[in-house]
């Protein structure tokens, strides 16, 4: 992996100059510029504080951007990791998401070294966006609080709803139309200038000037710190064997989501790059970010879409372009600390809402939903409504057990035809009338203890065969057999055996072959009752000699 990463920097500072020096510059200004009110606003709803926001995305633009397996991820807080960790915080204080992030570091470095990245390809597209989806209700519901003023408590959304109901409440009217000027401003912003300006970070820029001007009754984000190491931040003397073992679910909860954040964010801006991500590489680079961000009092971070999507547009060429966009935010931290500590949280939560509604993956929703593909639809909405009830990971765990179970049904599912055959329309001589009263059974599906019984139920519906003629059973499309299935099929034919009913075998796959030669099935019939084409059975009952030489034979059953 290092002989790796050695090489792609190789290849990817190959002929590095001042121009693509200032193609970086220019994009890592432009992350920057979107990155820190995400950053301010990620810190917050995740509930920390803006502080550990902005660290997060500094550290993790430069620790993990600069080890990352590709050219082009940005990472930082993400509201993804927000919604795991607001009802983290709430259990547990600010040190129990501190050693969460270190523990799920240390989970994504094992993932990494054990190659463990091509997992993320299992995950069905369709749970991948309901899970977003949830996310996304989750990052919107979470903000009504500082939009609107209201108050709620618990860890999980359910509680929060009820909680609603139990508590006093007061409407801040001036917080709810900070929040509704931004959401409208943003969602009505040029397209064209929105690569010039982000219309987060102009929205944030208007709503502070006019707090500065009117000074509104709202909720501000308060000391920004002038230090690198937060007050609060990881404290060895505070870990303890309980502590991780309380907290060795939600660290694999931020593990995995790191993990799918980021591959899915690699993969996608891949494409847009055209740049292979080394899958295993990033998640070890997430793996030592995320072990360093809780020393400096960080929350954990993934590679981030938006951010990565918008350097790329900006022209990026190296990892450089996180860098500088890291370096951007330091010199915000400093410069611009005491602006920062005046944006009213209602205009962050109105950044917030627009971001949640983006992040919903529409062109895939519309998809699924238009062309009414139910097993689809119900994996989107299964997981969205599992993200929002339950704990994320188990969203993606429900999402995936619900699509595994769909495609056993589906491809267990047995579909048998029988067919007379008409030796008026075949070329096949039949002086004799041999064939006459012979039927095909047509069976396609896999023969296994899930269809085992469906067999002899769907042929004694269908199958009428006078005694002591003759079946030929057709099983190309039968693709795998287990023991369930070839004793059902044994029981049958010795039932239609006892009547006389020759039986004989065509078109058996390799792999069905061996489970009928091991569970004793072709020693009852005999090998010369099993023939590689339906055709050639028939020609054996017909008592017509095959034209092909052995070998072409041979061949010709190796092809099929």
């Amino acid at each position: 992996m290092i002989k790796r990463y050695i090489k792609r920097l190789k290849t990817e500072f190959k002929g590095y100059n001042a121009g693509k020096f200032g193609k970086d510059l220019l994009a890592g200004i432009t992350v920057a510029a979107v990155a820190l009110p995400l950053a301010l606003a990620f810190g917050i709803s995740s509930g920390a504080t803006a502080a550990a926001g902005l660290i997060t995305a500094l550290i993790a633009g430069l620790v993990i951007g600069m080890l990352s397996g590709a050219s082009y991820q940005i990472s930082g807080p993400t509201g993804a990791m927000a919604a795991i960790l607001c009802s983290l915080v709430a259990s547990y204080q600010m040190q129990g998401v501190f050693i969460a992030c270190f523990m799920s570091g240390v989970i994504l470095l094992l993932c990494g070294i054990f190659k463990l990245g091509g997992l993320v390809q299992f995950i069905p597209t369709p749970v991948i966006t309901g899970f977003t989806s949830g996310i996304a209700i989750i990052i919107a519901f979470g903000q009504i609080n500082n939009l609107t003023g209201l108050k709620c408590e618990g860890a999980s959304t359910i509680d929060k709803i009820v909680s609603y109901f139990n508590t006093p409440q007061t409407i801040n009217l001036e917080a709810i139309i900070i929040g509704v000027c931004v959401i409208v401003f943003m969602l009505i912003y040029p397209k064209k200038l929105n690569g010039i300006v982000p219309s987060s970070l102009l929205s944030i820029i208007i709503a502070t000037a006019l707090n500065f001007i009117f000074n509104f009754n709202v909720g501000t984000v308060g000391e920004i710190p002038q230090t690198l190491l937060l007050n609060d931040r990881l404290d060895i003397t505070a870990v303890d064997f309980d502590t991780v073992k309380n907290l060795l679910f939600p660290a694999i909860s931020i593990a995995a989501l790191g993990l799918i954040e980021s591959l899915l964010c690699g993969a996608s801006a891949g494409r847009m790059k055209n740049e292979k991500l080394d899958s295993d590489q990033e998640l070890v680079a997430q793996g030592i970010g995320n072990m360093l961000i809780p020393f400096f009092g960080g929350v954990p971070a993934t590679a981030a879409i938006a951010r990565t999507s918008v350097a790329i547009k900006s022209g990026a060429q190296t990892r450089i372009a996180g860098v500088i966009h890291s370096l951007v935010l330091l010199a915000s931290m400093f410069l611009l600390g005491g602006v920062m500590s005046k944006i009213p949280m209602a205009a962050l939560a109105g950044v917030l809402i627009v971001t949640a509604w983006r992040m919903n993956e529409f062109a895939v929703i519309k998809d699924i939903f238009g062309r009414k593909i139910k097993t689809a639809m119900f994996q989107y909405l299964i997981t969205m409504a599992a993200t929002v009830i339950f704990d994320l990971t188990v969203a993606i765990i429900i999402g995936i057990l619900f699509s595994v179970i769909m495609f056993v049904l589906k491809v267990s599912d047995m579909t048998v035809n029988v067919a007379d055959v008409d030796p008026s329309k075949i070329d096949i001589q039949d002086k004799d009338g041999k064939l006459r009263g012979t039927k095909v059974v047509y069976i396609t599906g896999p023969l296994y203890f899930g269809t085992s019984s469906k067999l002899s139920e769907k042929l004694s519906d269908m199958l009428d065969v006078d005694d002591g003629g003759k079946l030929i059973f057709s099983m190309r499309g039968v693709p795998i057999a287990d023991i369930s299935g070839v004793q059902a099929m044994k029981e049958l034919c010795d039932s239609l055996s006892q009547r006389k009913i020759e039986i004989y075998f065509s078109c058996v796959q390799p792999a069905v072959d061996e489970m009928f030669h091991r569970c004793g099935l072709v020693e009852n019939y005999g090998e010369e009752r099993f023939f590689w084409s339906t055709d050639k059975a028939m020609r054996e009952i017909a008592g017509e000699k095959s034209q092909l030489c052995p070998e072409v034979s041979a061949e010709a059953k190796a092809t099929v």
